[in-house]
């Protein structure tokens, strides 16, 4: 195993995945109380998706949601993520975290990458073929404006921003509000395949990689490569303490506890929508470990032994020794949480995540590197 971090901190994401027969408000209101219990429970971090037109996934603008769950905390880091940025004006991305980050007080966390639901960029008027472009040329417009003063004249290829002629240094007219955290709040990537162009963009940025839950462990170990390549070549040391790696875990008492809901509560629902989405663009590629294996192949068996963790604190803990075997050490394990279809089984899991297994899983990790 790769030289491990002094300790492991553990953070949450919500794409979020709810029922859509529940209700909007009570949809939010579920997810408002689990942000507090995260932070109650020595969460380092919480990061909350953006979609627009998704039944299931329903939280269009996570800003908004974060602003509303910064006055019901106090510690805990909150992000969005992504802020999918070909669907936004540069410029008002820039200004709207800029704010923000100021109304944290520092407690913004971020994560640039692009929106790939065909039905968001289909009402944007948006070709897929170039997201990875605009979210580049977005990203350079962003930082330039959180770094530098006006007057601006930026010319790109899908966005432009001109700000000089009404300009005014007296009544302080023309000025992008810069953020709390100097010179912005930490950037993170999302990973989401082999070779990843992603993780090269965020190795040569800076920017702290994110591997996503969907892919297996030997694709974890790709990306990171892929970053480090990336970084090295940029001139900088990669760390793995800035990695976040994302899982769908499920605790319980014992692991056939543990296994028997995770096949059919929210856990395995998530993956079998996102298989119906798959089914209807890509294919199953995300899904595997090897590229040879077919779609009908990654079933829910499958995913079992790969994607899902699910088990007693014990297997859990065996199961995370085997993924960082084979990707190596990371610095944030991020915990996937999804719809209460039976809230007191997925709050026992959260506090057996917090509790039990990430002490074990720092317990262990110390022991190796010792």
């Amino acid at each position: 195993m790769s030289e491990a971090v002094p300790t492991i901190r553990h953070g949450m994401f919500i794409m979020p995945f709810h029922d859509p027969a529940k209700p909007l408000a009570q949809c939010y209101d579920e997810d408002l109380e689990l942000i507090v219990r995260a932070e109650e429970l020595g969460f380092s971090e919480f990061w909350i998706g953006e979609h627009h037109t998704m039944k299931y996934e329903n939280i269009v603008m996570p800003e908004i949601f974060i602003a509303r769950a910064l006055g019901e905390t106090r510690h805990i880091r909150l992000g969005p993520a992504p802020v999918c940025l070909q669907q936004h004006h540069p410029a008002h991305v820039a200004c709207r975290l800029a704010f923000l980050d100021h109304l944290s007080k520092g407690r913004l966390n971020l994560c640039f990458g692009p929106g790939s639901v065909p039905t968001d960029l289909e009402l944007y008027g948006l070709d897929p073929k170039n997201s990875a472009e605009m979210v580049e040329e977005a990203t350079d417009i962003i930082l330039k404006l959180w770094t530098s003063d006006p007057p601006y004249e930026i010319q790109g290829k899908y966005w432009s921003v001109s700000l000089k002629k009404h300009v005014d240094e007296e009544t302080g007219l023309g000025f992008i509000p810069k953020p709390f955290q100097r010179p912005h709040p930490p950037i993170s990537t999302p990973g989401s395949s082999r070779n990843s162009p992603t993780m090269r963009t965020a190795g040569a940025r800076g920017f702290q990689p994110f591997g996503h839950c969907l892919v297996t462990d030997n694709v974890l170990a790709d990306q990171w490569k892929t970053y480090e390549e990336a970084a090295l070549k940029a001139g900088r040391q990669p760390d793995r303490a800035d990695w976040k790696v994302a899982r769908s875990i499920f605790l319980a008492d014992t692991t056939r506890e543990a296994q028997q809901r995770a096949r059919t509560n929210s856990v395995a629902g998530n993956y079998e929508y996102i298989g119906k989405l798959l089914d209807r663009g890509p294919g199953r590629k995300m899904f595997k470990r090897d590229l040879s294996m077919s779609d009908a192949a990654c079933n829910l068996d499958y995913l079992m032994e790969e994607q899902i963790i699910a088990g007693d604190v014990d297997e859990v803990l065996r199961r995370l020794m085997r993924m960082m075997e084979e990707a190596g050490s990371f610095g944030t394990l991020i915990l996937m949480s999804y719809d209460w279809d039976d809230k007191p089984s997925w709050l026992h899991s959260m506090e057996l995540f917090a509790r039990e297994l990430m002490p074990a899983l720092n317990r262990a990790v110390g022991g190796l590197s010792s």
